[in-house]
């Protein structure tokens, strides 16, 4: 891959000022940007420009970076969980068969589009529908601060199956068998202690950026030369390196390069071309079956024991098409199996079910609240151990957030409150990392509508709430409000603007952490040091 060609993709203006203008239009509604640089990609296919080689070599890198980035924050352990791999195979194979008889039965109409389609060309575009997008929900979740969440763990779980199933796909579909150099890349493995005092030695700065790159890259490069599809190879590497603090802050630093290079893959899949009237109302009709997709999800996980609010919402980040449908279809093409009119019919339904589940994801929390009573019929008596409603007993005092600035606020007010005090992160690592420290720390969930009813309104007297996401801060507040808790809130934010809304939302103190950040500094210093000027 050539820097020339990122090169010349960033001295194309056009590109990035559609990008910049339909992002900033969609967000106006709610929307979020990557939607509009879809919808750009499309305004420009129409106008007659194209994506090229240097679009398609930065949306590459994207892509990569974000994989790699994934697996820095998994745990390989939770794909051996049955509600995981058991829920993608027989999602995958119900999926494909349904919708396989259902484009197959259309063969037979009076549509063009669906004519003289065989049983294979059918059962070909069912399986590239029976995935959904690992970019699409893996930002979403990021953005709303939900990756290390039940749900957003087992989202990703079925994701990353889904890409293992996809590797298979493409090794027989390109006739390339894995070389026997593939075996050499388990000895990977025993080098992980000096890849993680690798990331230590290099420090904070770019150095460490650079090194997550050469990772990033170097995996996709040796799986690769193995044969293995090379994305998986990214994200493998990162799967290797996760559950170290130096890895979370290497996902953190590579958050502004994914973001960038991220735009180029949106855009790429709006220049697959302009869909007629008729590949339109196919793909329109294609984003109404996605519906029963999502349906199947809900209904397998609440099969697996999972809560009907876990179900729900891992069901709304699986709720789209994926672009390696785009992918199969490509293959599909340049093999002869398939008309090239479904490429654009797929890329056009993987835009719309990404609108919908923008929408969808974007008030996921209120679209739970409102459907609980229909949904709880579905739910198993037995339920998980990590996924059953949690008891603070008589804690009056909860942190919600048990990362940096959470566990200062633990230590500090400790010695003040004492066994009142109780701290809270729905993220297991964070969790048994306090534990350790003697922390009095359980796993939870803010956002979790049946964690504040099990909850007793009268023990709790202060709620602190330190989470990484303020959309995520209101929506908590928004339930302890409709729980009629008393207790006192308080809450950090990183922006300016959530400050007044925090408040009209009934917290009593809010605390911008940048910006106090300085004024905590300087009265640490004059508490600390007497220093006399002349």
């Amino acid at each position: 891959m050539e820097l020339t060609l990122i090169a010349a993709h960033f001295s194309d203006i056009t590109w990035i000022l559609f990008a910049l203008i339909f992002g900033l239009m969609v967000t106006y509604i709610s929307l979020p940007p990557m939607v509009g640089y879809l919808i750009a990609g499309f305004v420009l296919s129409a106008m007659g420009m194209q994506g090229g080689e240097a679009l398609n070599a930065v949306a590459e890198i994207g892509v990569t970076i974000l994989l790699f980035s994934i697996g820095l924050k998994l745990n390989i352990k939770d794909l051996l969980r049955a509600e995981i791999w058991a829920v993608s195979v027989i999602h995958m194979l119900i999926t494909s068969v349904v919708f396989g008889a259902f484009i197959f039965a259309m063969s037979f109409s009076a549509m063009q589009v669906f004519a003289g389609l065989s049983v294979f060309e059918s059962a070909l575009i069912a399986f590239a529908l029976s995935f959904s997008s690992t970019v699409f929900a893996v930002k979403t979740l990021d953005e709303k601060g939900e990756i290390s969440s039940l749900h957003g763990k087992i989202a990703i779980g079925v994701l990353i199956m889904q890409d293992l199933l996809a590797v298979i796909f493409l090794t027989a579909a390109s006739g390339k068998v894995p070389s026997y150099w593939a075996l050499l890349l388990f000895l990977l493995i025993p080098l992980r202690p000096l890849l993680i005092k690798l990331l230590k030695r290099v420090g904070h700065g770019e150095l460490l950026i650079l090194t997550g790159m050469l990772l990033a890259f170097g995996g996709a490069a040796l799986f690769d030369f193995a044969g293995v599809k090379a994305d998986l190879g990214a994200l493998l590497l990162g799967v290797l390196l996760s559950g170290d603090d130096k890895s979370e802050e290497l996902a953190k630093s590579l958050l502004a390069f994914k973001e960038i290079f991220l735009v180029a893959f949106f855009l790429g899949v709006g220049f697959n071309g302009v869909p007629s009237v008729m590949a339109a109302v196919t793909a329109i009709v294609l984003a109404v079956l996605m519906l029963g997709k999502s349906y199947l999800f809900f209904r397998l996980f609440t099969r697996f024991r999972l809560r009907v609010r876990t179900s729900f919402l891992a069901s709304l980040s699986l709720s789209n098409y994926s672009e390696f449908g785009l992918i199969v279809s490509f293959i599909g093409v340049t093999n002869g199996w398939m008309s090239g009119e479904w490429l654009v019919i797929i890329a056009l339904a993987l835009s719309i079910t990404f609108t919908m589940s923008s929408l969808a994801n974007a008030r996921a929390h209120s679209l739970y609240a409102g459907l609980e009573n229909y949904l709880y019929k579905f739910e198993s008596i037995e339920r998980l151990p990590d996924d059953k409603p949690i008891d603070v007993k008589d804690a009056q005092v909860l942190i919600f957030g048990m990362g940096r600035v959470g566990t200062g606020v633990y230590d500090t007010l400790v010695e003040q409150y004492g066994e009142s005090l109780l701290g809270i992160d729905y993220d297991q690592m964070v969790v048994s990392r306090n534990i350790e420290e003697s922390r009095k720390v359980i796993l939870g969930d803010a956002t979790d509508y049946d964690f504040w009813e099990r909850l007793r309104p009268g023990s709790v007297k202060l709620i602190l709430l330190d989470m990484p996401n303020e959309k995520e801060a209101l929506a908590a507040v928004n339930m302890i409000k409709r729980n009629k808790y008393k207790a006192t809130l308080a809450a950090t934010v990183k922006h300016d603007d959530y400050v007044w809304r925090l408040k009209a939302a009934g917290v009593d103190v809010v605390f911008n952490v940048y910006a106090s950040a300085g004024s905590g500094f300087a009265n640490h210093v004059c508490k600390n040091i007497s220093l006399k000027l002349d």
